[in-house]
């Protein structure tokens, strides 16, 4: 027998702990909860650095879970929910860390993904499961959980953010740039083993002089601290012209990225966070996709702009027709990115450049 759903749930949690793209991606079924039962309170369990992005989000109380704390962080996230009962929880992280971190949640009924999208047997851990959707993109399956509770369809065709982007960020962000109209370039994904989404210094090189010479855009390089980020934002600053790059590798916190993102003619970079932080904002993105589907994971109001080397990869490394193979299955080959030519980002580059005002008379962006 399926536990009822609420006609209209008065207290909900969410249970995503990760990654920063896929939280920018799920604040829309945020949003459209809210539009359908303004009066609903809505838990939000979520990861240490994914808060640091999304804190402030307006009606969301955030209880934050450090995954580097273990089992002894999930006691006490526990102890910090104490008696709380929840109308619905919606299990919303494939991961068997969040299914363990979910048996200390109580709730009258806890949904999950489909069996075809569940992992780590998340079905185990829950009561329903959604609806099938074979093909979704990220966005629409956070948002299959509004729909399954009955949301108007009207409202989850609408992705909504209203990030908030607090002054002190946007102070950040001019401390590293001025006035200076820019692109925005994180040319690095998550240093994940065998992820293989980072594309060459040589073809950032390219487009940065391509943008200096064509559009008087300099190039903001952001990324964090890490040593894979660092050295690839000095091989891309020894083959650009230094006058076109401004380097704010590791020098940005998430909500100044955000700023900076917000302030930007343009974002380019592979599928990581920032196309997503930028798709969030509105900001013109090219994202760089060859070892992840775009169908699946490409940000979502600028999917158009994406170059799309997806299949010919799995074509090149997989030895297999896109059709045959799982939805969103990586293509983990480190010279799956190579395919990605240099005139293929210039070319997307170009349409979205083209009614871009003059930047001296763009006037700076208003906190969002």
């Amino acid at each position: 027998m399926k536990h009822p759903l609420p006609a209209r749930p008065t207290h909900l949690c969410v249970l995503r702990l990760s990654a920063l793209g896929d939280v920018c991606n799920l604040v829309p079924t945020v949003r459209a909860l809210q539009r359908q039962w303004p009066e609903l309170r809505i838990t939000w369990i979520i990861g240490k650095g994914e808060h640091s992005l999304l804190s402030g989000l307006s009606g969301v109380e955030f209880i934050v879970y450090d995954k580097a704390s273990g089992f002894s962080g999930m006691r006490a996230l526990w102890r910090e929910l104490g008696d709380r009962r929840f109308d619905v929880l919606l299990h919303m992280q494939q991961a068997l860390r969040a299914s363990a971190l979910s048996l200390g949640v109580k709730a009258e009924v806890r949904i999950g993904y489909d069996k075809a999208r569940s992992k780590d047997w998340q079905h185990w851990f829950t009561h329903r499961q959604l609806e099938p959707h074979p093909r979704a993109h990220v966005l629409e399956s956070f948002m299959d959980f509004a729909r399954a509770l009955g949301v108007d369809p009207a409202i989850t065709g609408c992705p909504e953010w209203n990030l908030p982007i607090p002054e002190t960020a946007y102070a950040e962000a001019s401390r590293l740039t001025g006035e200076t109209a820019y692109a925005l370039i994180s040319p690095c994904a998550n240093p994940r083993l065998r992820n293989f989404r980072n594309w060459s210094a040589e073809g950032y090189a390219t487009v940065i002089e391509h943008l200096w010479t064509q559009y008087g855009l300099k190039t903001l390089l952001s990324g964090g601290s890490s040593s894979q980020e660092r050295e690839m934002g000095e091989r891309i600053r020894a083959l650009a012209a230094s006058e076109a790059v401004i380097d704010a590798i590791g020098k940005s916190s998430l909500k100044g990225l955000l700023a900076l993102i917000d302030r930007a003619d343009v974002v380019i970079a592979p599928d990581s966070g920032p196309v997503h932080m930028a798709n969030a904002l509105g900001t013109p993105t090219v994202g760089l996709y060859a070892t992840t589907n775009p169908d699946r994971a490409a940000p979502y109001g600028w999917r158009d702009f994406v170059v799309d080397r997806y299949p010919e990869a799995v074509r090149t490394y997989l030895h297999k027709e896109p059709d045959e193979i799982d939805w969103g299955e990586r293509v983990r080959h480190p010279d799956a990115m190579a395919l990605i030519q240099a005139e293929d980002v210039i070319e997307r580059l170009d349409v979205l450049l083209a009614s871009r005002p003059d930047a001296t008379t763009m006037e700076p962006p208003h906190e969002v």
